[in-house]
């Protein structure tokens, strides 16, 4: 299969590295020509050290019509003269063009993960419908949809984007070798909690998020506000951080939001890392207050290292964690249960251990993402085999 070439498109370079490179090397050692195509930012090099194919497209994250307009027609010129047999789309946007680009162009499969349905059940219903009938419209030039969650599965099929034959669920997984509580020795810890001036003792919540609304941040500032009248030196463990194609100024207020509350000394900002595994071995409990998920890698990850994880009730997460058994769920934008559920776990050992003893079990058993490739494989083996290729 040396000779079946594939595009990857997603918005900017970071869903690259965080989410696509796994599937990328995974089909290039299958004997296909994976190349990838995004908006060059910060991770480019690192994404050209791994040595993947990438072309540098003017995609945005944002509703602008004209730069979305001057976008779709730069790939429709670069898929006409660059034929490829595979265009496989991620993210809302990219995804809606990525297919209309590659439908004109006649590339001969067109493939969409949907990581999470930009619409939920928390959007007002005349915003949603409309996302509905965008993600309806942009099915039309596709030839398969991936899901992550099996909720976003059957809610496509029910809103009629697209039909039950046509779409799978292929679930979220993690390297459960990396993701091991054994794989972090107690010198690697030692030198982290001297790093981030964490004593053994202190209770820590962890998070892997970027600093925007919809990620819960404000919430989990408010929860902690409330927890460290219990507990003193409670402390936040935040990975990650804005990326420069969040359009909002989220960061600037999380960090008034802080100051405000008096707890800026309790958060520990440690930025994009590699280094996960290790971190999150210095975590009491794992955090994801957000609004809206496909199907959280983040919170896999935590259970896989045996971290209870307190998490909002939403797709994709509800199918992660087990109420009472691997952690708690949440409303959105319920600070007070946040806290009171963070709480409970930080306060109660036996709980905690567990629920992290039963998260990791349960990752172990669902969540591989040999699994998860596997079942990308088997779609793409039928495609090729229905519609004739052009090399």
């Amino acid at each position: 299969m040396g000779n079946v070439r594939v595009l990857q498109l997603c918005a900017v370079d970071f869903t690259v590295k965080n989410f696509l490179s796994d599937l990328v090397e995974f089909l290039e050692a299958k004997g296909l020509e994976v190349h990838v195509g995004c908006r060059r930012g910060e991770f480019w090099d690192w994404l050209l050290q791994r040595r993947f194919r990438m072309t540098d497209f003017p995609f945005t994250r944002g509703a602008n019509p004209m730069a979305n307009i001057r976008a779709l027609l730069a790939l429709y010129r670069y898929l006409k003269s660059h034929p490829f047999d595979i265009v496989h789309v991620h993210t809302p946007i990219v995804g809606v063009l990525g297919r209309m680009a590659a439908a004109w162009a006649h590339v001969p499969i067109r493939l969409y993960t949907a990581h999470g349905f930009y619409f939920h059940e928390d959007m007002r219903p005349a915003v949603r419908k409309a996302h509905i009938a965008l993600e309806r419209f942009a099915a039309r030039f596709g030839h398969f949809v991936f899901t992550q969650s099996d909720e976003d599965r059957t809610t496509a099929i029910r809103e009629r984007i697209t039909s039950p034959d046509r779409i799978a669920t292929i679930g979220n997984g993690i390297d459960l070798e990396r993701f091991s509580p054994e794989r972090v020795s107690p010198a690697e810890q030692a030198a982290l909690r001297r790093e981030l001036q964490l004593p053994e003792t202190t209770p820590v919540i962890g998070i892997i998020a970027r600093l925007v609304r919809e990620k819960g941040v404000f919430e989990l500032a408010e929860a902690v506000a409330q927890i460290r009248s219990r507990l003193p030196d409670v402390r936040v463990l935040q990975i990650g951080g804005a990326l420069p194609s969040d359009r909002d100024d989220s960061t600037r207020r999380f960090r008034e939001r802080l100051d405000r509350l008096g707890i800026a000394s309790h958060f520990i900002f440690a930025g994009f890392r590699d280094d996960i595994p290790a971190l999150m071995s210095l975590c009491t409990v794992y955090a994801l207050p957000s609004y809206r998920e496909g199907m959280p890698r983040s919170i896999l990850e935590a259970m896989a290292m045996g971290l209870p994880v307190v998490a909002t009730r939403i797709r994709g997460c509800r199918e992660e964690v087990v109420e009472g058994e691997t952690g708690f769920l949440v409303p959105p934008r319920d600070a007070p249960q946040l806290a009171d559920r963070l709480l409970r776990i930080l306060t109660d050992r036996d709980t905690a251990r567990r629920m992290g003893e039963a998260g990791r079990r349960r990752a172990v058993a669902q969540f591989d993402r040999r699994l998860v490739l596997d079942r990308q494989w088997q779609v793409y083996q039928h495609l090729m085999q229905r519609y004739p290729l052009t090399h």
